[in-house]
């Protein structure tokens, strides 16, 4: 029984994160993918748990030898998904999640057109730009640079298959939930996860 493949996709400052936090919390059959990066970790993000912190020179080893699902360069740093740890936990009948920008979705469908895509909007841009501004970690000049790419990214809504506005959290939460739920009882998935049951009414 393979597992399901989620794609979760934001502006910076949507909430994303903290999204895909507590559907972790409230869905232990989801395994996050860890992703790869070469920027440095920020206050309190620890290697691998937020992230694989490695150097540019090992990341672009590892992107020749075809290590990666998908990898991209965001805000001058480099980020990457692991191909193979992918495919192991979908093939044990894990279900995972990827946290990844519209770009990595793009080459994540390539590979797995099965993936269910989400996309998590802001309630405006007026909103984004006031928690992008309250985090008080990043400069004016940052935030403009964010705000101008979440405008760019926001324009790749219509390729996901799923739009959740994150104007409430509890809600968005459970429009997430949701998703991930709807999607384990779709024919495919119940036939897989009950073959004796359908056989046997069928």
């Amino acid at each position: 029984m393979a597992g399901h493949l989620y794609i979760v996709t934001a502006p910076s400052g949507a909430g994303k994160t903290t999204l895909v936090r507590l559907l972790l919390e409230n869905d232990p059959g989801i395994r996050l993918s860890i992703s790869y990066t070469t920027r440095g970790p920020r206050n309190g993000e620890v290697e691998g748990r937020e992230y694989h912190f490695v150097s540019v020179p090992d990341f672009l080893s590892k992107t020749e030898s075809g290590d990666f699902l998908e990898w991209a360069e965001v805000h001058g740093n480099y980020y990457g998904t692991s191909k193979s740890w992918i495919e192991a936990e979908m093939a044990a009948g894990r279900d995972v999640l990827v946290e990844i920008d519209w770009q990595g979705a793009q080459q994540v469908r390539k590979l797995f057109p099965a993936a269910i895509g989400v996309f998590v909007l802001p309630p405006s841009l007026d909103e984004l730009q006031r928690r992008l501004s309250g985090r008080g970690t990043d400069s004016a000049q940052t935030i403009a640079r964010r705000m101008a790419a979440a405008r760019d990214e926001m324009r790749h809504v219509a390729e996901f298959d799923y739009v959740i506005v994150n104007d409430d959290l509890q809600q968005a939460l459970a429009d997430l939930l949701s998703v991930v739920r709807a999607s384990r009882l779709r024919y495919s998935a119940q036939c897989q996860r009950n073959p004796v049951l359908f056989t046997t009414l069928l």
